[in-house]
């Protein structure tokens, strides 16, 4: 069933964030944009833009996958999701926008969350040299991702 623009229900706090975060990124809050961000909170599993466009397909039945990829990217530039991409180019959104690690499947390209906490002094720990050497460059280290690759013996 396709929400027409009179029959919105007013915004819940989530969508009031979402409107005010595309704002500062410079950015129209759309309810297709509202639509592909409540899908993304509302799973884990990391979809493809193809995914994405699958199941908000169901809700919004004229929305097309380039809106969804556009959807996406403002998402990502408002900061409120990330793209995460693999080595062969495929990429994948997640509704986290906060810094947390993840786990992927060679063999099925799954990505999930690792559930561990984010510890911003990891490198320094891991590899004081290198840090120290970041820092005589004049490379300051704001933030790192870690990606555990490999194969889930069972999905």
């Amino acid at each position: 069933m396709e929400i027409s623009q009179q029959h919105v229900p007013p915004c819940t706090a989530s969508e009031t964030e979402l409107r005010q975060a595309l704002e500062k990124a410079g950015r129209r809050f759309t309810r297709q944009r509202a639509a592909v961000f409540a899908y993304l909170k509302g799973v884990d599993s990391h979809p493809t833009a193809e995914q994405v466009f699958a199941s908000v397909r169901r809700t919004i039945h004229k929305i097309s996958l380039a809106t969804v990829y556009k959807a996406l990217e403002a998402l990502v530039a408002a900061g409120v999701a990330a793209r995460l991409v693999s080595e062969d180019g495929t990429a994948r959104y997640d509704g986290r926008s906060d810094a947390h690690y993840h786990l992927r499947c060679l063999q099925t390209g799954q990505v999930r969350d690792l559930p561990l906490p984010y510890d911003p002094q990891l490198l320094d720990r891991l590899a004081p040299q290198l840090s120290a050497w970041l820092r005589q460059e004049g490379f300051e280290i704001t933030g790192h991702r870690l990606e555990l690759i490999g194969r889930f013996r069972r999905s």
